[in-house]
């Protein structure tokens, strides 16, 4: 496929908001609907969405294989809470989460590269398919930054669908580092070609090396999914990931989806939010 039809692609989901007209009206958004949403079974649900995350060089099987014990522990422990979505690991973990976990949660592995992507391609393609073999049911990906800035849309679209292609039945989460975007046209492009190229999910952020989640990122690519649906009936999910610690936080997130995307865009399958630290935060905030 030529650029040509990369480019047609991207005239077809046109996004005509500046920066500040998108940052108005997320401070609107939040303003009017976030205290309807604020409320314990939103949190409930939120908990329920959550991918939880351990992506530390520090990482030891020993410290995996708890962290999948305290998973395990919670399934069942209250019927008015589902576990969490997904464990999400590094690609050599997903064997240890695969012995370890016993409850009914879906391990999830970076991969291709993560977090800078930039390596071969038959790398990505060999981590991927070893990270699926060994266990993992969903594959989260960083888009080639260097070949979008270069607008070589056909080789990074390329790519991603060969990687999608070594996934088999396992999801695709396809992250678009929109701290190095920054642009709210940048981002709305880089969804559209993630999507158009088979993500199952488009991510926020690695929270690795460029500024992580914003709500003006999550309004822009929401827009997107929302722009990608109406035109080819295909739901593709929201993960927000890259500082979201609180509350609040993962609140104003949810508002977003809801009211950009709706309520069918409010469960498991379709939101996720990439966390280590809101799982515990939440659970504080539902006893209270």
């Amino acid at each position: 496929m030529d650029i040509k039809s990369y480019t047609d692609v991207l005239r077809t989901h046109s996004f005509d908001l500046s920066d500040e007209q998108v940052k108005s009206k997320v401070a609107e958004l939040i303003n009017e609907k976030y205290a309807e949403n604020n409320n314990k079974q939103v949190y409930k649900l939120l908990y329920s969405c959550i991918d939880l995350t351990s992506l530390n060089g520090t990482d030891t099987r020993e410290h995996i294989w708890k962290m999948v014990q305290q998973v395990n522990d919670f399934e069942g422990t209250n019927p008015e809470i589902d576990n969490v979505a997904a464990i999400c690991v590094y690609p050599n973990f997903a064997k240890t989460v695969r012995e370890a976990l016993t409850a009914d949660v879906q391990i999830a592995c970076v991969s291709g590269g993560f977090p800078t992507s930039q390596t071969f391609t038959e790398t990505k393609i060999a981590e991927t398919a070893l990270a699926v073999m060994d266990g993992a049911d969903e594959i989260d990906i960083v888009i080639n930054l260097g070949l979008f800035f270069g607008e070589e849309y056909e080789e990074m679209c390329e790519e991603i669908e060969e990687v999608k292609f070594a996934c088999h039945e396992a999801k695709l989460k396809v992250i678009l580092e929109t701290g190095a975007l920054k642009t709210a046209t940048n981002i709305h492009n880089a969804a559209i070609l993630a999507m158009y190229s088979g993500a199952d999910f488009i991510k926020t952020s690695t929270g690795k090396i460029y500024e992580g989640a914003t709500l003006e990122a999550a309004y822009v690519m929401c827009h997107a999914i929302k722009s990608y649906y109406d035109k080819t009936k295909t739901k593709i999910g929201f993960k927000v990931a890259g500082g979201v610690s609180s509350v609040e936080d993962a609140v104003k997130y949810y508002t977003i989806v809801k009211e950009i995307l709706g309520n069918e865009w409010c469960n498991k399958d379709l939101f996720r939010i990439g966390t280590s630290r809101l799982a515990n935060t939440l659970l504080k905030a539902i006893e209270d």
